[in-house]
């Protein structure tokens, strides 16, 4: 419909000129005013009905244009939310939020641009050459050269701008990255007073953008006034050998005025399709960089394996190491098997891998070779959605959602009854709800900036612990808390059925386990019960002496 109501208003400006023609040709000389009124009534409606149709066609371009975009922005939002962790490390959060707004919008002006002005300025442009090539052949070679010479110029500018879009856009993704860090760590620049430092990062961010914008626009500023000149001396000389024909008898008065006026319609479709080329250079550069989000790997596809999960777990001369990393293996031939319901405490040095041991679990990556099993299935012949369903994570950096507590503490089951709130409260060590303002009520703020790290912690925990999954993960997610809360958890937490998996720097937590894993540079230096460690696990010897007896040591070894 759209096209149709864009070829009926070309149509409409097509006849304008040639009505004008043959009114200056025979009404205007024959001194006919009636005729002259005819035809300026003729000449008026159609210019009201080419104006109804411009309307509609403006009225379409806008809803169809934002309809594409809200279905672009749904279709990027559900294929980052099925990112696999590869994808999440090659696109950080920076660019992936220029992509969805300003790559977006700029498929959303070209699209409204192309049915506004693309598709009428080619009818316009093609109709207009033809009909005043119909009125003097010879005059309308001016025409031809014309747009030889602006197609020629046209390429030039393609393509010499579009490189410098493409770099200008990545400029705004640093730009964007730089500032989501500064909003996350503000808190940290405050402390330490590096508003300077801070600022002079911006300052080189926000300049390097604005070089690449005037390299970028420069070329469509060097190449528009090339453009006009050449409209300009082409309609001075369609102005002087149209003379010349009229002198000659070879053209009359008013098919010079239609060709005057076709030419210039001519070259105003010209240039209108000429700034949809330039907006089309940065369009193509975000189009680009959108393919780019859409091509990057996906989840793992479920496999729609579901068997009841008990929670046994074993691993099976499991590597791994990062995609995007050093290089340096994260986990290197790690074996251990824990029965359903047991308590495995993980312990060891930073960067030991036992995080990493997590990620694979719950299969944000795949191993590079060995096997993770879960009630004797491997987990990538399980489906990624019921595998995640069954283990709930608690993670020490705990992250919260603007909204309510409650919201917060019933985001991962939202049918959570109040009963099953209060007790994993209890277990939690989360009464602090009660003393808030509104209670469960209570508004978080967006970062959580409005509670403590140690709240985050227990509210954080409760959600955990209402998936109820057979497997509870919990990543150091007490280590803000202080010895007698974090005791009063670990306690309550032992004495809850299903497999529990406790990573944690604590020998105080750990030994009450009824398994202890401890990891070393990626590898299991040890394996078994609290008292079998301090007898065969040197490492988990010095950590517990010096931990619990208080002798100090600068290492892990003796």
């Amino acid at each position: 419909m759209a096209t149709s109501f864009v070829t009926l208003e070309a149509v409409c400006d097509l006849l304008g000129p040639t009505i004008m023609a043959s009114l200056i040709n025979s009404q205007l000389e024959a001194g006919n005013l009636d005729q002259v009124y005819k035809y300026g009534t003729l000449m008026i409606a159609i210019t009201l009905i080419g104006a109804a149709f411009a309307f509609f066609r403006n009225i379409l371009a806008s809803t169809v244009s934002q309809k594409i975009g809200v279905d672009l922005r749904e279709d990027l939002f559900t294929k980052i939310l099925n990112f696999s962790e590869t994808s999440v490390d090659e696109l950080p959060s920076g660019t992936l939020i220029t992509r969805m707004t300003n790559d977006t919008n700029q498929i959303i002006q070209f699209i409204n641009g192309i049915m506004r002005i693309f598709l009428k300025a080619p009818i316009t442009c093609i109709g207009s050459i033809v009909l005043a090539s119909l009125l003097n052949f010879k005059l309308s070679l001016i025409i031809y050269s014309v747009v030889v010479i602006i197609g020629f110029l046209v390429f030039i500018s393609l393509r010499l701008s579009y490189p410098r879009f493409g770099q200008l856009q990545i400029a705004m993704d640093k730009l964007n990255a730089f500032t989501q860090e500064y909003l996350l760590g503000i808190r940290l620049i405050k402390a330490f007073g590096t508003y300077d430092e801070e600022e002079a990062k911006f300052k080189i961010g926000n300049d390097t953008i604005m070089k690449k914008s005037i390299s970028a626009q420069i070329i469509v500023t060097l190449i528009s006034p090339l453009l006009s000149l050449s409209v300009g001396i082409a309609g001075v000389l369609a102005i002087y050998f149209g003379n010349q024909l009229f002198l000659n008898g070879e053209i009359l008065p008013g098919d010079i005025s239609a060709f005057i006026i076709y030419m210039a319609q001519m070259l105003v479709s010209i240039m209108m399709i000429t700034n949809i080329f330039n907006v089309f250079v940065r369009t193509q550069a975000s189009s680009v960089r959108i393919d780019e989000v859409f091509a990057a790997s996906a989840d793992f596809i479920d496999n729609k394996k579901y068997p009841k999960i008990k929670g046994e777990l074993e691993f099976r001369n499991v590597c791994f190491s990062y995609p995007q990393g050093s290089g340096l293996s994260a986990l290197d031939d790690l074996s251990f098997k824990i029965n359903a319901k047991e308590k495995l405490a993980i312990i060891g040095p930073t960067g030991s891998g036992k995080s990493t041991l997590v990620w694979l679990l719950l299969r944000f990556y795949d191993v590079n070779s060995g096997t993770i099993l879960i009630d004797g299935n491997p987990i990538d012949e399980l489906s990624v959605s019921h595998l995640r369903q069954n283990i709930a994570l608690a993670a020490q950096k705990a992250t919260l959602f603007y909204g309510s507590v409650k919201d917060n503490m019933i985001w991962g089951k939202p049918k959570s009854s109040k009963q099953d709130i209060t007790k994993a409260m209890t277990i939690a060590q989360a009464d602090f709800v009660y003393d808030m303002d509104q209670g469960l009520d209570s508004q978080i703020s967006s970062g959580s900036v409005n509670i403590s790290g140690g709240q985050k912690q227990r509210i954080s925990l409760v959600r955990a612990l209402l998936k109820k999954s057979p497997i509870l993960i919990l990543d150091d997610v007490t280590s803000a808390l202080d010895a007698i809360t974090e005791a009063k958890i670990r306690d309550a937490l032992l004495k809850q059925e299903g497999t529990l998996i406790m990573i944690t720097q604590k020998c105080s937590t750990a030994m009450f386990a009824d398994k202890i894993l401890v990891l070393e540079n990626g590898l299991a230096r040890g394996f078994g019960s609290h008292n079998e460690l301090l007898d065969s696990c040197p490492i988990y010897k010095a950590i517990y002496r010096s931990q619990i007896s208080g002798e100090q040591k600068d290492k892990y070894y003796e």
